[in-house]
């Protein structure tokens, strides 16, 4: 089951809702699971933030997922078709569908700030460092027969 939760923060600003995305857990209260979560605030290409809650073992597939089952109304004028176009990135790089909150080393009880951007494909690893050597090896001005004098 899924549950909205809003704790009872002054360190959230008028802007940021702050939106529980987790597994009710028998007797546990809300404020006490939340220590053991990892808080992500979205940023959409728009510039529209919006904060969710996680755990470290939840994949970024998984949190892509979670965000398109419960897809913020006021984000509903940049909707997808499927969860699976949608694409984490953090400190600058895409994350595969694969890595957890946890791999990534992202300490529980601390907010976390990720793009939330819709692409059908990863760009390929190293694809500008691929760029650049082609460009290197095109520029060479002869074969290896060429003596420096």
């Amino acid at each position: 089951m899924v549950f909205s939760y809003t704790p009872k923060s002054d360190k959230l600003s008028a802007d940021h809702d702050l939106v529980v995305l987790v597994s009710v857990v028998n007797g546990l209260n809300p404020e006490d699971l939340l220590k053991t979560k990892i808080n992500l605030r979205l940023i959409l290409v728009s510039g529209k933030t919006k904060e969710f809650i996680f755990s470290p073992n939840d994949s970024a597939g998984d949190i892509a997922q979670a965000i398109f089952d419960n897809w913020p109304e006021d984000w509903a004028d940049e909707a997808v078709e499927k969860a699976e176009i949608l694409r984490l990135i953090y400190q600058g790089r895409f994350l595969h569908s694969n890595v957890t909150l946890g791999a990534l080393g992202l300490v529980p009880a601390r907010t976390t700030v990720m793009h939330l951007v819709p692409r059908e494909t990863l760009p390929e690893p190293n694809s500008q460092d691929q760029r650049q050597k082609s460009k290197g090896a095109s520029s060479s001005c002869c074969s290896a027969a060429c003596t420096i004098l």
